[in-house]
């Protein structure tokens, strides 16, 4: 392989029954830990049919280099760990360029667009802007009511009040306005030594 060509991993991974959405939220960790990895270009996985154990996960690193590094860290080495008594590997292909990703006749191409998950710091704050305020709100309306009742019950009132408006009026016009900036792409880090 050459060196400054980039990387795909294919690997097909049988599934223990009944643990497809463990497997999948494992999957996904994965995703997340390799997208902050220093030569990460992407990944994705899929299920062959509905009814099949087998799964098909992908990624792909800018050159063997950065693949080799992402192969060999402390992180990975702790995902794959963790999803251990959930699968065995029955294939694993390396892939340059764009060498060997024609299809047969008859085969199926799948392709799954990766999704755009913002970290939990963005995350954070589009909930914090529209909840502090909103918040702030209740209790200011609610405290000549809810002056004299129990602490818990007054939280309570205000909870199921809030609850509602917050997942079907603020959290979803809070994330369409701070879209851009949610999904913008992460930064690549210059470099990472493990410990």
């Amino acid at each position: 392989m050459l060196k400054s060509q980039p990387v795909t991993v294919s690997i097909a991974r049988s599934v223990q029954p009944g643990y497809h959405r463990q497997f999948a939220a494992w999957a996904h960790a994965g995703q997340e830990l390799a997208r902050e990895w220093p030569g990460y270009l992407g990944s994705g996985w899929v299920r062959v049919s509905p009814a099949s154990d087998e799964w098909h996960v992908m990624y792909r690193f800018s050159n063997v280099e950065t693949l080799h590094d992402w192969d060999n860290s402390h992180e990975r080495k702790w995902w794959i760990d963790g999803g251990g008594g959930l699968m065995e590997i029955t294939r694993v292909e390396h892939r340059t360029g764009i060498e060997g990703w024609f299809d047969q006749p008859g085969d199926v191409s799948i392709s799954v667009p990766e999704t755009v998950v913002p970290p939990r710091w963005k995350q954070a704050v589009g909930i914090f802007l529209p909840f502090f305020p909103l918040s702030l709100l209740a209790n200011i309306f609610l405290r000549p009511i809810t002056a004299d009742w129990p602490l818990v019950l007054a939280v309570l009132l205000n909870v199921c009040i809030l609850t509602p408006i917050m997942t079907y009026l603020f959290l979803p016009l809070s994330t369409r306005l701070l879209r851009p900036w949610l999904q913008a792409p992460r930064k690549q880090r210059t470099s990472r030594k493990p410990r």
